[in-house]
């Protein structure tokens, strides 16, 4: 059950659940913490579960016209002083991923590990920055049509058939955004930077878990990466949505893990 705490003129929703050490779990842009519905039940049993929903998504309020990586990161250290929580480890879906290397530049002494799901350290390239700003004026436009499209291109080919329920389903959720919390996120995506050097510099496990036919964050670009920053890398099958489209084999990483 979520629980509020006022964070400077808002509220934020968080879940805290289980036993043992802490693990804090990080939703990507347009989604909220009910994203890990089918994770936390494999976690919960060895970690103390935490959820939050991010600046301007679920049930926490927009804070400002844009809501940077950092601003986010904030509200999780936030978060963690009320539950007397020192050190956790991290995992971060897409958007949540660059906040996890937020909190770790912010908060290197807090973070235990490190688990980046279909994200990056990278920032925005030039060509993405662009495209970012056609899709700012197009939510300003029809909302509704770009979250549908944005959606449903998260996933792969065959998952966009075999998951169309569940992709309506997350459009429906999505679609409830107002405009003004979407556009504060992609402002805060679009001029995050580079923390390649963060990932790099981090002495804690990191893996980096992809999807093969993630088109948002290409594996190509993550198998370099990974020699780069010395970064373990998990694949799986299906694109950027791997919680949904390879669940099973993701809950088997996580109880070996």
């Amino acid at each position: 059950m979520q629980k509020f705490i006022p964070y400077k003129n808002i509220q934020i929703a968080f879940t805290a659940q289980g036993k043992g050490e802490a693990i804090v779990l990080l939703h990507g842009f347009l989604e909220n913490s009910t994203m890990w519905e089918n994770v936390i039940p494999a976690l919960e049993k060895n970690y103390q579960v935490i959820t939050i929903d991010l600046l301007g998504h679920g049930n926490t309020e927009r804070l400002g016209y844009i809501h940077t990586m950092e601003e986010m990161a904030q509200t999780v250290s936030y978060v963690l002083d009320h539950l007397q929580i020192e050190k956790a480890s991290f995992l971060g879906h897409s958007m949540g991923g660059y906040v996890a290397l937020a909190f770790a530049e912010l908060f290197p002494l807090r973070i235990k590990k490190l688990l980046l799901l279909n994200s990056t350290p990278l920032a925005d390239s030039p060509e993405r920055v662009d495209n970012r700003n056609r899709a700012i004026r197009l939510v300003k436009q029809n909302k509704d049509a770009f979250i549908s499209m944005a959606i449903t291109n998260l996933f792969g080919k065959e998952s966009r058939e075999q998951l169309r329920e569940k992709i309506n389903a997350l459009i429906k959720e999505a679609q409830q955004l107002p405009t003004e919390n979407i556009v504060a996120a992609m402002e805060g995506l679009k001029t995050r930077k580079d923390r390649t050097h963060i990932l790099k510099i981090f002495t804690g496990e990191k893996i980096f878990l992809a999807g093969e036919e993630d088109e948002i964050v290409p594996l190509e670009s993550l198998q370099q990466l990974a020699k780069e920053t010395n970064t373990q890398l998990k694949t799986f099958r299906g694109g950027h949505m791997t919680h949904l489209e390879a669940n099973e084999e993701l809950l088997t990483f996580f109880k070996i893990d």
